[in-house]
């Protein structure tokens, strides 16, 4: 899963972005990764690893959820169509 996140651009200001994905690794546990910024700028990303699917979801929700608060509008979703994903 993965969604792409951007403020609103103000009159000199670039706009910020943030990423969020959620990556299942080889040996059956997720990885959920947070990659803020600003466009043309520097980046920070963030990394967190969880044994259970329901758990790595839940936190990928959060924060997309904490995103939405502060005021950025999704502009690019993928992933998880139903309740149990494809």
């Amino acid at each position: 899963m993965r969604i792409y996140m951007q403020t609103v651009p103000g009159s000199a200001e670039a706009p910020r972005y943030v990423q969020i994905a959620l990556e299942q690794d080889l040996l059956g546990g997720w990885t959920l990764y947070r990659e803020t910024g600003t466009q043309g700028g520097r980046a920070t990303l963030k990394r967190d690893q969880f044994l259970e699917r329901e758990e790595a979801i839940a936190a990928f929700e959060k924060a997309r959820d904490a995103q939405l608060k502060r005021g950025f509008r999704v502009m690019f979703s993928q992933g998880q169509d139903g309740p149990y994903g494809r």
